[in-house]
Order: structure tokens, then C-alpha cells, then sequence
């Protein structure tokens, strides 16, 4: 089946996209004639007022240490996924920008809405992303270097907007983690998602004699014999049944393809034969992603950790399950009453852990524990760190993980768009815990008091930098909105660069992802924002 981007007429050329023409003439390239030239994100009113760069550039320091393991059934690690890896780690082989006369350009993507979450990238840079309009997503293969679109693909309509505009509820938006915002690239560069339909789609993306782009889907598997699909749509605005959105997918070292869903079935997918098992975690609810090693898939529920494995007829089956603190109540600053972190699978010399935080009422604690199967219960637990201050911490999104060390941020007090407007902002905090080199506990290494509202941030260890996008207070009203470059070693603030002002820059949960060309790429309520050194 294939679906052809609808036919729109370009809106004025920018001068730089005049130059770019210019200097191709009419030879045909690898960047073919886009579906549509991107507009920039509108500035909110107040920009000239508030400050563009704080910092000075920083100087690459790689870090030393051993990557993820390599995913056979993913794209490189760096460009697959939400979280950068099977593993979960938030970290990029790349060098991101380094503060050096930075430029940012932006895309956006609907009148209203427009946010591109996960974003990848296939073997020639270009990205591919999944963007939400009230209309549906869609999913857009965007040139790096100006953010047009390439190619469109629309996806169903997700039940939760049809609610939203029915019923004026607007925060079951921001609370749906489902309809293909967790996607993954896989090897040979197909996307590989759960649509709001419950079918998991793979989806290629080719270039056409013609030098046009087209997404193409060479497979659709129909999950709803297995998943309650009773959902809210335009023609079923009353449903008496069950509607159970698909939450995430991702393959494990076979090749077989897992799905989690909001009411925790757990199920894996055949892609040569389609067959389907699944098993139910009775009473518990997966907003998040998973990871995947060789030794297993690692699945948080807003009750427990867990780790599978498939029997031979592709059963999911429980290795180990362990609960945690999941408090009393849904944080500001959290989708649901439980962890929202996705698992983190790291170690060095030969220690394999997992990493999550809990939902403690009080102080939310860093937990990891050992992976092993032949790990006692009692001996799995090698640390609990409380981290932020009391009454007001809490996280949605994953951990960091590099070598032993792991990076956690505090969304405490962020809800959705609307949260952080008249230049309010969060209490913030990020803090970085090492496990000791003989695995006998964690250490806490340093605390920053970066504002980073609710992004997932990242590591470039190719340059020793994390990445955080941040909001001030300004008491003037003003919301603006920075990229801001942590050192990994130290902790403290390097560089930070203005994105935009206004609503429109709020990431509102999506990711930083660097890209192969050096730039950060930030998701925001808009569309997506890039940022590039100029020099």
C-alpha cells in the first residue's frame, strides 16, 4: 500500500531557500523538491527583551567508556528511537553544537499544535518524525539542514483528541502516550509504530524516479483480536466496551516485535509469520516505553519493574518482578501514580543494571538494581537515592546512563502547555549519581539547579555535554525558552542559547535529539526547533 503526501502549494520562498535553489539550478540531488518549505515557529511578543546567549562556547571533551550494545534489529545507536538506543541511555555518538554563534531555525507544523516527539534519522540524515495536530499524526521525513518536508504519511486520529473536543477536556492530551509518539527506526530504515487503530504498522520511506519522496507501508498487523479497541472517533462518540491505546514498541534480539499497552498487556508480534501472544498485568497501567538487551525486555508498570523473555511460541514470560514506592497520589510533573521513567540498561566490567525512579511522596528516589536471573529478591536492590528537595520532586521522563553514571531531571510541577505562561517556570534540579565501582552502593556526584520543565535531555559523548532545555523565571512575563549545555563531569551550566518565546516553544515532554550534522533538535508544542553552531 502506498500513500502519496497530499498536494500543497509551497507558500513564499525564504531567502535562504531562494540561494538554495540557486545554487542546485535544476540538477537533481538527494534533496529532492520538498512536499512543503518550512515556516518558522512564530516569536511570542517580548523577545527583544530577554537575553539570547548566556556562556561562553565549550571546548569537546569526549567521554571515555564503552557504548550501548548495538541492537541488530535498529538503526546505529544515536538515531533509533525516543531514547537514543535499545538500551534506553539518552546518549549520541555525535558531537552536538558547542555554543559557537549558534543558530536556530524552526518548522512549524500546524496552526495549532504540530509537536514532533521522537525523532530519527535514516542512513542519508535526513529525520524522520512523528508530529501531532488535532487532525492526526503524521509522519514527516524532514531535510536536516532547512526542516522541510519531504514526505507525509497521516495517521489515524488518536480517541483522546476526539475527547478532548467533545468533552473541553484538554488534559487528555497531554496525558496520552499512545497513536505512534513512541516509534523506532529499524535497520534497514523503516519506522516501525503502534497506531491508534491498535495496528502496528512498518512504514519505508524511498525517493521516486522523479526525485519526490514517499512513505510507503509494507506491513500492517492487526492487534485487536488480542487489545479491547472500543474507542471514542467522531462515528462512536459513546462507546459502552474497552478501548486499551497501544503504548510502545520495540524489537527484542530476535527480531520479534514487543507492545506494551496502557492497561498492561504485554505482547510480542512474529513479523514473519504474524502471530500474536500477549499476557495482561492485571490492575496496572504502561504510559512508558522499554528497553531491550540481550538478556531480556525491561518494562516498568506504575506497580513494578519487570524483566521478560519470550517462550519459544513467542509467549511473554516474567524473569524477575520487583514493586517499588509508587506513593499516594499523580505528581504535577507525572502522566500517571508511578514511575515515569523508561528502564535505563547499563553497567561496566561485566555488572548489568536497570535503572528507574519511584513515585515516593515525599522525595522520589533514584533506584537501580542488578539484572541478573540467578539475583536473589533481596540481593537486587544495590541503591535508593533520594534526590530534589521535599514535597516537590518528581520525573516523567528517562534517565541519562554513561558507564556507571546515570542523570536524572525533576519535573516537578509541569502539567502541559499552559502550566508555565507569564514567565513562570519549575524548581528544576538535575543530579548526577554514580554506582560504585564495586557495586556496593551509588554515590551522588552533583546537583544543578537547571530549570528543565519536562524534555527528555541528553548526552553527546562525543563532546562531554549534556543537554537540557530549560525556562527561566522572568518577572516580567516573558516565556523563553533555552537550550542549555551542562558539563557532564562537573555538572555546572556551560552555555545556553535562545530558542523562542511564547507557548509555541514549549517542548511539552518531547526529547532533544543530536543529530549526525552536529545540531540539537528540540520537539515543541509547534513543530520542532533545531540548533547548529554558526561557526
Amino acid at each position: 500500500m502506498t500513500t502519496r503526501p497530499p498536494t500543497r502549494r509551497a507558500p513564499a520562498r525564504r531567502a535562504r531557500a531562494l540561494a538554495l535553489t540557486a545554487a542546485v539550478g535544476a540538477t537533481v540531488l538527494a534533496l529532492a523538491t520538498p512536499v512543503a518549505h518550512a515556516d518558522e515557529i512564530p516569536l511570542a511578543p517580548g523577545h527583544r527583551l530577554v537575553q539570547h546567549d548566556y556562556g561562553a562556547p565549550a571546548t569537546a571533551r569526549p567521554l571515555p567508556g564503552e557504548a550501548p550494545p548495538q541492537h541488530p534489529h535498529l538503526a546505529p545507536n544515536g538515531r533509533s528511537g525516543m531514547h537514543a538506543d535499545a538500551a534506553g541511555s539518552g546518549t549520541h555518538p555525535y558531537p552536538g553544537p558547542l555554543g559557537r554563534a549558534p543558530r536556530v531555525d524552526s518548522e512549524r507544523i500546524a496552526a495549532l499544535g504540530g509537536e514532533c516527539a521522537t525523532v530519527t534519522f535514516d542512513t542519508g540524515g535526513r529525520l524522520v518524525t512523528v508530529c501531532g495536530t488535532f487532525n492526526g499524526f503524521l509522519l514527516k521525513l524532514l531535510d536536516p539542514r532547512t526542516l522541510d518536508t519531504l514526505a507525509e504519511h497521516r495517521l489515524p486520529q488518536r480517541s483522546s483528541t476526539v475527547e478532548a473536543v467533545t468533552r473541553l477536556d484538554f488534559e487528555k492530551i497531554f496525558k496520552d502516550t499512545s497513536g505512534g509518539a513512541y516509534f523506532y527506526l529499524d535497520d534497514r530504515d523503516r519506522v516501525v509504530l503502534a497506531d491508534s487503530r491498535q495496528h502496528v504498522l512498518r512504514i519505508a520511506h524511498r525517493q521516486r524516479t522523479d526525485g519526490a519522496w514517499e512513505f510507503v507501508v509494507e506491513d500492517d498487523w492487526d492487534l485487536t483480536s488480542l487489545v479491547p479497541h472500543d474507542c471514542v472517533s467522531w462515528t462512536n462518540l459513546f462507546p459502552s466496551g474497552v478501548c486499551d491505546p497501544v503504548t510502545s514498541v520495540m524489537p527484542d534480539w530476535d527480531g520479534r516485535i514487543w507492545w506494551v499497552t496502557r492497561l498492561g498487556r504485554v505482547g510480542t508480534l512474529d513479523p514473519a509469520t504474524g502471530a500474536l501472544r500477549a499476557v495482561r498485568l492485571v490492575g496496572e497501567e504502561i504510559q512508558n516505553s522499554f528497553s531491550v538487551a540481550e538478556d531480556g525486555v525491561s518494562i516498568v508498570s506504575d506497580h513494578a519493574l519487570y524483566s521478560f523473555r519470550a517462550d519459544p511460541d513467542g509467549t511473554p514470560r516474567v524473569q524477575w518482578r520487583q514493586t517499588y514506592d509508587r506513593g499516594t497520589g499523580t505528581k504535577p510533573g507525572s502522566v500517571n501514580q508511578g514511575s515515569g521513567t523508561t528502564p535505563d540498561l547499563f553497567g561496566q566490567g561485566g555488572e548489568k543494571y536497570v535503572a528507574i525512579t519511584d513515585n515516593a511522596d515525599d522525595r522520589m528516589n533514584v533506584l537501580v538494581y542488578r539484572r541478573g536471573t540467578d539475583v536473589a529478591d533481596a540481593d537486587r536492590l544495590v541503591c535508593s537515592v533520594p534526590v530534589f528537595g521535599p514535597g516537590a520532586s518528581t520525573t516523567d521522563n528517562s534517565l541519562i546512563s554513561w558507564g556507571n553514571s546515570l542523570v536524572v531531571e525533576n519535573n516537578y510541577g509541569y502539567e502541559n502547555p499552559t502550566s508555565l505562561t507569564f514567565g513562570r517556570s519549575v524548581v528544576g534540579g538535575a543530579t548526577r549519581i554514580d554506582v560504585r565501582p564495586d557495586g556496593s552502593g551509588c554515590d551522588t556526584v552533583w546537583e544543578s539547579d537547571v530549570r528543565s520543565p519536562s524534555t527528555v535531555p541528553k548526552l553527546s559523548t562525543a563532546n562531554g555535554l549534556l543537554y537540557f532545555y530549560e525556562k527561566r523565571p522572568n518577572a516580567l512575563g516573558i516565556d523563553a525558552w533555552y537550550l542549555t549545555a551542562v558539563d557532564f563531569r562537573s555538572g555546572d551550566k556551560v552555555w545556553s542559547r535562545l530558542t523562542g518565546t511564547g507557548p509555541a516553544y514549549d517542548n511539552n515532554w518531547a526529547p532533544i535529539t543530536i543529530g549526525p550534522d552536529g545540531a540539537a533538535y528540540i520537539g515543541v508544542f509547534n513543530g520542532i526547533v533545531s540548533v547548529r553552531d554558526g561557526a
